[in-house]
């Protein structure tokens, strides 16, 4: 072998590469591809830095990612890597004016989709030695032939083989018959065209469960047509896309009040045709617990209901936390029983006789109430009642007995009851 030269007589100059270490890497689109290219990336040892306006700067802080304006991004990367759909915005991003930022070290590489990077401007900026270098994946047309892109010696393409691997050929098959599953099931299919919500992340996905089990206690609690809904998230969870709890919480509230099968996909439309005007509220802050998710509805006749649930500790159990304004802290359970009253003593020692005769026991029972001595501050207050709500519904533990007070006030009451004869003490 000659010195400096491959067997083949190729000089090995010529194969000289690059090291991520310690380089900055631009991300456009942090998606759900995205997202996995930065986890995957910070182990390198790379500055990372992204363009994505549809990204909180707290979730980018998340990801260990500096979000940038797009021009920025290109002036400041050596790497540019492009995971964002082709759309009217999107087509032509990177084009002349864009390349004439960049750093001559620059590779850029594309394998979402052709037509992001403006081919005439990359062939300019490549054969001028502009940039350094290009990997294409994706382009206008394909195959693409004739372009004149194949003739450079400084970009690596390949025939659209983003997912040609043995193992993600495997995973492609396994998620389609996972999908199909829960789909048969009724189950929310997270890659489904028609679910609005996009892709879910991990955070989020255990609250879809703990919503529609709210939905299922608000469905309980609400004895009259809604004519509105708001599904509140504050907490951490506000920094992401939570549009899929909005249809978990429609989801639960439907399920036990038509007849028809209600799924993620028809949820929304079960409330448009009742009239139902929906809202998915978002806020960063939640007092008491890292995040809590409610919702709020309004009646016919004018009455507020609303639920509030969260998770917690390390098991992630599911809570009910406020029901109609009073604050609680109970598991969910297969039945509960809710009712409001003048708090005045022997009142739960009446219901509980009811119980008793009825041949049904109170596995758990939980008291609140507002400030001593304040009269109804919700509609419901002034309403006693004790209404079932739905099969996965909470249970709680026995807090405290009613004080002797001289001015009555209302109280709220959740008592569990095991067996299947928990009805509505009316």
């Amino acid at each position: 072998m000659r010195t400096g030269r491959s067997r083949r007589g190729r000089k090995r100059s010529k194969f000289t590469g690059v090291e991520l270490y310690e380089k900055t890497i631009g991300i456009v689109g942090l998606g759900r591809i995205g997202t996995l290219v930065a986890q995957r990336l910070a182990g390198f040892g790379a500055t990372l830095v992204a363009y994505d306006p549809y990204v909180t700067p707290t979730r980018a802080q998340q990801l260990g990612v500096q979000l940038l304006s797009l021009e920025d991004l290109v002036a400041a990367s050596d790497f540019i890597t492009i995971h964002i759909p082709k759309t009217p915005e999107t087509t032509g991003l990177i084009d002349s004016a864009m390349f004439a930022k960049a750093k001559p070290e620059l590779r850029i590489v594309n394998a979402s989709r052709g037509g992001i990077i403006d081919e005439a401007a990359l062939f300019e900026a490549l054969s001028t030695k502009r940039i350094a270098g290009a990997g294409i994946d994706v382009f206008v047309s394909e195959p693409p032939t004739g372009s004149p892109l194949l003739d450079l010696d400084n970009i690596v393409v390949t025939p659209h083989l983003g997912a040609s691997t043995d193992e993600a050929q495997e995973k492609a098959g396994i998620s389609v018959a996972k999908s199909v599953r829960l789909a048969l099931s009724g189950e929310l299919v997270p890659d489904a065209v028609n679910v609005a919500g996009g892709v879910i992340d991990p955070y989020v996905r255990p609250g879809i469960p703990l919503i529609e089990k709210l939905g299922q206690v608000f469905s309980g609690l609400a004895d009259g047509p809604l004519t509105s809904v708001d599904v509140e998230v504050r907490g951490e969870l506000e920094s992401y896309d939570v549009s899929v709890l909005k249809l978990a919480a429609l989801k639960g509230i439907f399920a036990g009040v038509v007849s028809e099968n209600v799924s993620y996909v028809n949820a929304p439309l079960l409330a448009e045709q009742r009239g139902i005007q929906v809202r998915l509220l978002t806020d960063s802050v939640s007092e008491e617990y890292r995040n809590v998710l409610t919702i709020r509805g309004a009646i016919a006749d004018g009455t507020q209901v609303s639920v509030s649930g969260t998770l917690t500790g390390t098991k992630q159990i599911e809570k009910i936390v406020e029901i109609n304004g009073y604050d609680v802290e109970v598991p969910f359970a297969d039945h509960l029983v809710v009712f409001t009253y003048d708090d005045r003593p022997g009142i739960v020692a009446v219901y509980g006789q009811k119980f008793g005769e009825a041949g049904i026991n109170i596995a758990g029972m939980q008291i609140a109430r507002r400030g001593r001595g304040e009269g109804p501050e919700h509609p419901h207050d002034r309403r006693p009642r004790a209404r079932r709500a739905a099969r996965g519904h909470p249970h709680s533990d026995l807090r405290g007995q009613p004080p002797r007070d001289r001015h009555p006030r209302p109280r709220l009451t959740l008592a569990a009851a095991s067996g299947a004869r928990a009805a509505i003490l009316r």
